[in-house]
């Protein structure tokens, strides 16, 4: 039975119909918000999944580009792999919700966002956000809470809630919130230098409107009454944690300790052997149960140092970040490298700068059809001393590659500014906890390196939590134990001015405001710290580019002169490039630019451009080259492609029996246009030339 609901979003209409479409899911919602309208549905297995320890949770975003009117490119002409903006906001639904379903659920969950429709004023991510909380409030899977999301602009001062694309371009802030009424859940931010405070209150803003969203929710939920499925609750024998506790507790403990990263895990690695051996016997048949509630163990130990006694696994205090060393220009042929370690996480960022042509092109939903500046991230498995076969990147690589985008591109210069496009890549080569926010510094780095005139140098730094009851700890700089064993991975890059980029997880139910604003400060004194030693290398851009950069050159020529310049079937262009080598961009509003490996040819290609675009004008005096004869004159190329005649009574000021008398072909000549008719013939004149001379 079709049921329908409306609220009021942020000044427009949010719309949920349940029960008429994708009926054997186990929960379903079609949601529009405005013009876009996402299916979003939520299925679960009849049965948990044997022999796991984790909740098999998947997310995926389905873009359909019939949603914009769009046919897909490529041979197929269908959609094939997801865009990297689909998983990256499949990635937000899955961070968002995985902490609310019971940590003993074991059935596989499947949550699809089928976008349908797109007014590009209304993003699907919040849509998608709110319908996957409905599609699982009205199924019978079980899940704890109500989620809803906005997303908070800022333009001229003012928080918007949900800002059009128009505002969204003007704005210096767009922050992504997911929450319960209690606490936040996810943060996604990219901001221009934005200062900490006015984050906080963006927060604010945006839990008290996500209230509202949720309130709405639960009358849908509420007025439906699905009963949640029962799922088993896996406990452990009391004797058998026992044993665990009294053979392992003391020698974990110890082990835990070793401050080198491979040193520690071998030594944990031969506790948790020693303990199975002793209790296999005893227990038999229980191997995944001790071994279970030895990963436990190991988790409360690594807390309880934390919490009561304010030490970590590697010896430093919470607050402290560990040692960092920087190099750049590492790669001689390379157009910018930066090298940035912190502890044992170690990344090598490459600059490459191109044509403007060689943006990379987006075919996909979004109101942005192209990337000046791309960012790529690699996690190959020797970073973290693992041998496996390597595979294209997978939704983290991804993910990461897209932070450090986010966080870099306030400060790059314009394309009028800097008429390049701008790739960076991100090679992990150590890896131990926020290899993204390392990432982010060596980028910063080798951009410097390259000469790219970035406006202030950027930093990242990650921090964690550990909660334990009402007793909390913030965690600077952590590593990937910390990572695994903590409540919060809170990455936060930016500038000595203000952030840039935020990207928080939370692992618990969620986190209070209060909480956020003590980790963003903790942040930036953090941020500062690794800027100060940054500087120490390199504090701003190099004045020259490097010597295997292209060379640039950038000039306008009027709209209606681009297929003159083109010419037939690229006739014209063509001719330009082969005889200088460069590389040609045309844009729509008639700016051209010019890629050259020498000032020579692009100065030469500039010569040509502005001589095939110009306009011959009746006085003007040329050097023309023969380019054909005839008995009656000889016709004479002005500027590329632009012909005039020189009647063969113009050629001199005494009569001139036969054309091959004054010129032969290939000869330059200077000419003067004298007459051009509405046709566009071009009448030109070597006599009158002559008699001006005669007359000085």
């Amino acid at each position: 039975m079709r049921k329908e609901f409306e609220t009021n979003l942020s000044g427009r209409r949010l719309s949920v119909e349940i029960g008429d479409v994708a009926k054997q899911a186990n929960g379903a919602a079609l949601v529009r918000f405005d013009d876009t309208v996402v299916l979003v549905t939520a299925t679960s297995s009849k049965e948990p999944r044997e022999g796991i320890d984790f909740f098999p949770l998947t997310v995926d975003l389905e873009e359909r580009l019939y949603a914009i009117g769009k046919i897909p490119g490529g041979w197929l002409r269908r959609e094939g792999r997801p865009s990297d903006q689909a998983i990256l906001n499949a990635r937000i639904i899955d961070r968002s919700i995985r902490p609310l379903f019971p940590k003993d659920y074991r059935n596989d969950v499947q949550i699809i966002c089928t976008i349908l429709s797109v007014d590009k004023d209304n993003t699907p991510e919040v849509v998608s956000m709110i319908g996957t909380s409905i599609a699982l409030g009205v199924s019978d899977i079980p899940f704890k809470e109500i989620v809803g999301a906005v997303i908070i602009g800022r333009v001229n001062g003012d928080y918007i809630i949900n800002p059009t694309v128009e505002q969204d371009e003007a704005s210096d802030l767009h922050v992504f919130v997911a929450a319960t009424k209690e606490s936040i859940l996810m943060v996604e931010t990219n901001a221009n230098e934005v200062s900490e405070p006015d984050i906080i209150e963006a927060l604010k803003i945006a839990h008290e409107q996500i209230i509202k969203v949720i309130e709405f929710q639960e009358t849908i939920i509420n007025e439906l009454k699905v009963a949640k499925k029962d799922y088993e609750i896996t406990e452990l024998l009391p004797e058998l944690t026992a044993r665990i506790t009294e053979l392992a507790k003391d020698k974990l403990d110890s082990a835990l300790r070793n401050t080198d990263k491979h040193q520690r895990q071998d030594a944990v690695e031969q506790v948790k052997k020693a303990t199975m051996e002793a209790l296999t016997e005893e227990f038999p048949e229980m191997e995944k149960q001790i071994s279970k509630q030895l990963d436990k163990l190991i988790k409360s130990l690594i807390r309880s140092m934390i919490v009561n006694e304010g030490l970590r696994v590697d010896g430093r205090q919470t607050d402290e970040i560990r040692s960092i060393s920087t190099r750049i220009k590492l790669l001689p042929r390379t157009h910018g490298s930066g090298l940035f370690t912190r502890g044992q996480t170690q990344v090598l960022s490459v600059t490459t700068l191109g044509t403007v042509g060689d943006s990379q092109k987006l075919d996909d939903i979004g109101a942005v059809e192209k990337k000046r500046y791309m960012h790529h991230y690699n996690f190959p498995p020797y970073s973290t001393g693992e041998a496996r076969p390597l595979r294209g990147p997978k939704r983290r690589e991804i993910g990461h590659g897209a932070l450090a985008e986010k966080a870099l591109i306030p400060v790059l210069p314009s394309e009028e500014e800097f008429p390049y496009s701008i790739r960076v890549v991100s090679e992990v080569l150590e890896s131990n906890g926020s290899s993204s926010m390392a990432s982010v510094c060596g980028s910063s780095l080798s951009l410097m390196d390259a000469g790219v005139p970035i406006k202030r140098p950027v930093a990242g730094i990650a921090l964690g939590m550990v909660q334990e009851d009402d007793k909390h700890v913030i965690l600077s700089d952590i590593q990937g134990l910390e990572d695994f064993n903590g409540d919060m991975d809170f990455k936060v890059a930016g500038t000595e001015r203000g952030v840039t980029a935020i990207q928080v997880d939370i692992k618990i139910t969620g986190l209070s405001i209060a909480k956020f604003e003590e980790a963003l400060e903790r942040a930036r004194i953090g941020r500062l710290h690794i800027l100060g030693v940054m500087n120490e290398e390199i504090s701003e851009p190099r004045s020259e580019l490097s010597e295997y950069a292209p060379r640039m050159f950038v000039t306008n020529i009027p709209v209606d002169k681009i297929k003159v310049l083109i010419g037939s079937g690229g006739k014209t262009i063509n001719k330009v490039i082969d005889e200088t080598g460069v590389q040609i961009d045309i844009q729509d509003d008639g700016t051209v630019y010019v890629s050259a490996e020498s000032s020579q040819a692009g100065e030469a290609a500039l010569k040509l451009i502005s001589d095939i675009t110009k306009d011959v004008e009746v006085g003007e005096i040329y050097d023309g080259k023969v380019n054909r004869i005839e008995k009656y004159g000889a016709f004479i190329e002005l500027l590329p492609g632009k012909d005039g005649l020189l009647h063969i009574s113009e050629m001199d000021v005494k009569r001139v029996n036969k054309t091959e008398d004054i010129v032969s072909m290939g000869d330059i000549i200077q000419v003067k246009v004298i007459n051009i008719d509405d046709s566009g013939k071009i009448k030109l004149s070597r006599k009158q030339l002559l008699l001006e001379k005669q007359k000085q």
